[in-house]
């Protein structure tokens, strides 16, 4: 079986795409500035940059398979790379071989990679080259991993944020747990520069939440890079001294600070967790070398396809550590079903269960095939692959450009 086509596909911003719900709100890196609202911009360009909200990736085989796969955070520099630095790599190569391509995209991009939009790219392709893999073999993906550890996922609701109105977000986390849901994630909205005011209403967003759900429902919290070491400690403190019991608070400061994070795990009894902006096994040895979290969280199209993942989780159970991916979607659910040491995922509910229509939950609108959680579990199915097959309507209306690098 060879490689014949590899195609990149750039999806805009579907029209009636928002930035969350009215009055939501979180605290991110660039709140260090007086004016990170205007950073951030009315379509975020602060965190995301540019029109494309999703990179997709399909390759195609001599024998008529296809694999499916996406680009991280969906930077259209991911389509560039795939088009021009991936592509010639792949052509007229064989998609059981992941690791001797995964090695060569991965070391072709090393000037330039390492990190970032590159390693996202080409973790889009190795998602692709599994799902070809799995419909050759007639296996869902996880069984090629190691099978099933369970008959379902737990899943946790990753949809609240911080609100202006305390009493829709006590709605919004009451509404997850009549769905099931029995663990939910909160998003801090204030950071350093807002000083003692703002951690006391870090602190009310969470005592709203636990108020409204009952003491018997975990919550985590995340500040998304938006804090100092400093701040954190002192802020999580206040959180344990005022007995809310978090599950873990999540990346509290900015990824390259691993000496931070560090820091502020000695100094708290709170679990810390992070992961979700570092790249590679080279990056999560360092993690853990270093002892800097207590729970991972890569992100397989990020980190750097399947191949790489796997032995991400294998470092992890060699150090005793669980990993709860960031993002739910399929190409990280078949690694947390191969695992036992992923007891959880992540889950962002679509728009018809109580979540809007933003860059976490675009992928309902791009596939189909993603597992709805039931009372808090999802299920996988055992279609080949990873499982998924294009909205073919939705990424044709938002498709900005489609290019193929095809054998001549």
């Amino acid at each position: 079986m060879k490689i014949v086509s590899v195609e990149h596909i750039a999806v805009g911003r579907p029209p009636h795409l928002t930035q969350g719900l009215p009055g939501e709100f979180l605290v991110t890196p660039l709140h260090v500035f007086p004016d990170y609202e205007r950073l951030l911009g009315e379509r975020f360009v602060g965190l995301r940059g540019g029109p494309v909200y999703a990179v997709l990736v399909r390759i195609t085989t001599d024998h008529g398979l296809y694999g499916l796969g996406t680009a991280g955070v969906g930077s259209g520099a991911a389509s560039y790379i795939v088009e021009h630095h991936l592509a010639p790599i792949l052509i007229g190569q064989n998609p059981f071989d992941v690791e001797l391509l995964w090695e060569q995209m991965f070391r072709s991009t090393l000037n330039y990679g390492r990190k970032g939009v590159a390693l996202e790219a080409i973790s889009a392709v190795d998602i692709a080259l599994w799902d070809i893999i799995g419909k050759a073999t007639g296996q869902p993906v996880y069984n090629l991993l190691g099978g099933q550890t369970r008959e379902r996922i737990q899943v946790y609701a990753s949809r609240l944020y911080a609100h202006r109105d305390l009493e829709v977000l006590a709605q919004q986390a009451a509404g997850f747990v009549r769905q099931g849901f029995r663990a939910l994630k909160q998003r801090f909205g204030y950071g350093p520069r807002d000083g003692l005011e703002g951690m006391r209403r870090n602190l009310e967003l969470l005592q709203t939440v636990r108020q409204a759900i009952g003491p018997d429902v975990e919550i985590m919290a995340d500040a998304y890079m938006g804090w100092d070491v400093p701040y954190a400690i002192r802020m999580i403190r206040m959180i344990e001294d005022a007995g809310l019991n978090l599950r873990w608070v999540e990346e509290p400061v900015i990824p390259d600070d691993i000496d931070g994070y560090a820091k502020v795990r000695r100094s708290v009894t709170t679990l810390i967790s992070g992961g979700e902006h570092e790249f590679t096994r080279y990056g999560f040895r360092e993690l853990i070398a270093k002892e800097a979290v207590d729970i991972l969280q890569p992100d397989v199209n990020r980190v750097g396809g399947i191949t790489e993942a796997r032995k991400i989780w294998a470092l992890a159970s060699a150090n005793n550590l669980n990993v709860i991916p960031h993002a739910g979607q399929m190409h990280n659910y078949h690694l947390v079903m191969a695992h036992l040491n992923s007891p959880m995922a992540e889950y962002f509910p679509s728009s018809a269960e109580g979540g809007a229509l933003d860059d976490d939950t675009l992928f309902w609108e791009l596939f189909q095939g993603e597992p709805r959680a039931q009372n808090g579990y999802i299920r996988l199915s055992q279609t080949p692959g990873i499982g998924l097959e294009l909205n073919e309507s939705n990424v044709r209306a938002w498709q900005i450009e489609a290019q193929q690098f095809a054998a001549t």
